[in-house]
């Protein structure tokens, strides 16, 4: 399976893509906006390519050709401010599922936020909701295409040392997770087909995340 990580060289992307490296079957495209970071994915064995979510759908396109999945991992970061959150989380997103609509990809996998509901819009702190706002919405129109996605819900991330384990269902109370597990998980979700139509929060927990992600 050939797997391009959208969002590379983010703290969860560079998790995934050396696992991908690691695992027997599987080979990542690591998809980064800047030449400098390649060299460390080349020497992983993973391909770079370099495509700026905020150029248009067929740059994306092209990145995707050739791939078997993709995973949305890509995000603005907190140090933006909100026109670069609607520009990735939202229309980055929105384009990388139109780009593999586009090239034929079928397996999706979106990194959201924790809780996307309307709810959960109107609950968060002003400074955090566009995040939100763009998130709900991409997922959203995941949702709407005849893709085979999986929408990942992650806990608060962390950059502790992954434990291998996770709290994983529909609905899991809020709790702090590694990115390394979240990497993990995701790694899992796709080479398991049972994910496919399904959208889960994922927290630290006390379950091995293979059988997590079996039985979600």
């Amino acid at each position: 399976m050939n797997i391009l990580v959208v969002g590379a060289n983010g703290q969860i992307g560079r998790h995934l893509v050396a696992m991908i490296q690691k695992s027997e079957g599987l080979q990542a495209k690591a998809m980064i906006r800047k030449q400098e970071q390649a060299n460390y994915f080349r020497e992983l064995g993973a391909e770079p390519v370099m495509v700026d979510l905020e150029s248009d759908v067929d740059d994306i396109a092209k990145a995707a050709q050739d791939v078997d999945a993709i995973v949305f991992t890509a995000g603005s970061g907190p140090k933006t401010g909100k026109d670069k959150t609607i520009l990735i989380d939202l229309d980055g997103a929105v384009k990388t599922i139109e780009a593999a609509k586009k090239v034929g990809v079928k397996r999706f996998v979106m990194i959201s936020s924790f809780d996307t509901t309307r709810e959960a819009i109107q609950a968060a702190p002003s400074s955090f909701s566009p995040y939100v706002v763009a998130k709900h919405y991409a997922d959203e129109w995941l949702r709407g295409t005849d893709l085979d996605y999986t929408i990942v819900h992650p806990g608060a991330l962390t950059n502790e040392k992954g434990t291998t384990k996770v709290q994983l269902a529909e609905k899991v109370e809020r709790g702090e997770i590694p990115r390394e597990d979240v990497a993990e998980v995701i790694l899992q979700t796709l080479q398991n087909d049972k994910t496919i139509g399904k959208e889960f929060q994922i927290v630290s927990g006390d379950t091995p995340i293979k059988e997590a992600v079996q039985n979600s």
